[in-house]
């Protein structure tokens, strides 16, 4: 038997042994740190936490297991030169922050990497890069090619130009909409608890959960606050699993070995078993906001919601908002609950026009370019109402 052979049966004997064979066997993993587990008890980087790290994830590239690699840690790492005691409140700081602690934290994984012959890739991403369509091709053509190519990606969010989404979900929703950018198997965050309580880790009667199947096995958890550093909880986390929709693993960084050969450590979320949805489904649903808000009758809700069609313009019976064509929108049904949201053909001044029409009718009057969809079938998602 040659070498190659008996690794690949060793693998092979590893994973049908593993207490987790889906994270075991996964050949494409995102591993997400947040920046309790990057950090010492001043909040600023610890070089030798992320030197711990990167001697787990290098192990697993040893293996054949494509790594990407979504790091918070960019406004911890900026607090020491700015001679700051703690991550400042005012979005300014800590833009100024991230500033100067991303070059630091990526220079540090760098060196760390380098120890290991794998060469890295930074990739900063804003919620923005989700919400419009182009450049959320364009980040998920650039992880494929840093892959093809042998290079780990290191994703954080661009905190230097964030807003809003500086506050994203300390990267939990980030890293499980990277997952479906990449095409993922399986996800592990890491965190500074190692697992899923049924309340405050540190209170007595609480209970770690070691398997969540679905949502009745979350029921009375009590879901926690942010960490010491971090912005993101329990709360961000238990949601970045549900939209991974593939196996993910809760736990902390200590345990970050055990957790990626698929031992039974932290909290493990299994997948629902369905049909994996499409990228774009995804995109909508979670990477986007509603820009404004479009009012249907109890006939377009009938259409969009059970018969998955396009929304035209006859069932629309109102319009909310400042939104332009290509904008994401939320559809309302006539109790005001959203019910779906997608990317509108027309600017929200045009629709009143165009409300209670039917498309011929508009085709026929105004001309052949209003023969279409106020949103297409292909551009909806529907969400859980409300």
């Amino acid at each position: 038997m040659s070498q190659s052979t008996r690794a690949a049966a060793a693998a092979g004997t590893a994973v049908a042994a593993a207490a987790r064979p889906e994270i075991a066997a996964a050949r494409r993993i995102v591993v997400k740190a947040g920046s309790s587990s990057l950090t010492g008890p001043r909040g600023t980087i610890d070089a030798d936490r992320i030197d711990a790290l990167v001697d787990v994830l290098a192990a697993r590239r040893a293996a054949g297991i494509e790594v990407v690699f979504v790091s918070s840690g960019a406004i911890a790492a900026g607090l020491g030169p700015l001679g700051l005691t703690r991550r400042p409140n005012d979005l300014a700081t800590q833009q100024a922050a991230a500033s100067v602690g991303q070059g630091l934290l990526v220079a540090r994984y760098t060196s760390s990497f380098a120890r290991y012959g794998l060469t890295v890739g930074q990739v900063l991403l804003t919620a923005d890069d989700m919400i419009r369509r182009v450049h959320h091709r364009n980040a998920a053509r650039a992880l494929g090619q840093l892959l093809a190519l042998g290079i780990v990606p290191i994703v954080n969010e661009n905190d230097t130009v964030a807003t809003d989404e500086i506050r994203f979900g300390d990267n939990d929703r980030l890293a499980a909409l990277v997952a479906h950018l990449t095409r993922a198997d399986a996800l592990v965050l890491l965190s500074d608890v190692d697992a899923l309580y049924t309340g405050d880790p540190s209170r007595p009667g609480a209970r770690r959960i070691e398997d969540v199947h679905g949502p009745s096995d979350l029921a009375g958890v009590e879901l926690g606050g942010s960490g010491r550093v971090g912005t993101g909880g329990m709360i961000t986390k238990v949601e970045a699993a549900r939209i991974a929709g593939i196996p993910v693993v809760l736990t902390n960084a200590a345990s970050a070995a055990h957790a990626l050969a698929g031992d039974s450590v932290g909290t493990y979320f299994h997948p629902s078993g369905g049909r994996r949805p499409s990228t774009r489904q995804l995109w909508l649903a979670h990477a986007t906001t509603g820009q404004g808000r479009v009012m249907l009758d109890p006939g377009a809700v009938e259409a969009v919601v059970r018969r998955r069609k396009s929304l035209l313009p006859a069932g629309i019976t109102g319009v909310q908002g400042d939104f332009a064509a290509g904008d994401p929108v939320d559809l309302c049904g006539t109790d005001g609950h959203v019910v779906a949201r997608g990317l509108v053909n027309y600017d929200a001044s045009e629709i009143p026009n165009l409300m209670g029409r039917s498309t011929r009718w508009l085709a026929r009057e105004l001309g052949p370019e209003y023969e279409r969809e106020i949103i297409h079938r292909d551009d909806l998602v529907l969400l859980p109402t409300e």
